[in-house]
């Protein structure tokens, strides 16, 4: 999509509990600090490295920062599978029905989250050939590797470390 003619995101905002209490842009969600749903996804190898992309220079929020394989937003009306699906689709340009995937996990703000999440697991072995308006490059690396880039200051998207550190225990501190 061409970044100047951006089309509206809906999404759903949602109570402590998950539940849909109103509608509201995505500019104005963050702007608010509302609570919403996202989704995110680590794409996997046989090695158990993560695909870890670099969001590209222009996006307004995490410019050039290291990020999960996909991510995003829940929109209104939609569910989290849903929101799975059309993500990996749009992000990686990958059919979820072609790979072994699994739900690893569901948090929320109480975990220290932005938002409430549910998380999901890709099993591939190569790279895939992602949307360039959405990152930059990518590589694989252990989780403990994508840890300690970060802790040593490469750049990170907000939820990326402690989804790291909640999803494949390393470096919980």
């Amino acid at each position: 999509m061409d970044r100047v003619t951006q089309v509206t995101e809906w999404l759903d905002v949602v109570n402590e509990h998950d539940e849909v209490v109103g509608t509201v842009t995505r500019e104005d969600a963050h702007a608010r600090g509302l609570t919403v749903r996202v989704i995110n996804v680590f794409l996997v190898n046989q090695s158990g490295q993560l695909w870890v992309p670099r969001r590209t220079a222009h996006k307004r929020l995490f410019p050039g920062c290291l990020d999960m394989s996909v991510g995003g937003h829940v929109e209104r009306g939609e569910t989290y599978e849903q929101a799975f699906r059309r993500e990996t689709q749009e992000e990686l340009n990958l059919n979820v029905d072609d790979l072994p995937w699994r739900q690893i996990a569901r948090f929320g703000p109480r975990d220290g989250l932005s938002a409430f999440m549910h998380v999901y697991e890709l099993r591939r072995d190569d790279p895939p050939t992602f949307n360039p308006d959405d990152f930059s490059s990518a590589e694989w690396l252990t989780p403990a590797e994508l840890l300690r880039r970060i802790e040593q200051g490469d750049p990170a998207k907000g939820d990326l470390n402690r989804l790291v550190q909640l999803c494949y225990g390393v470096g919980r501190a």
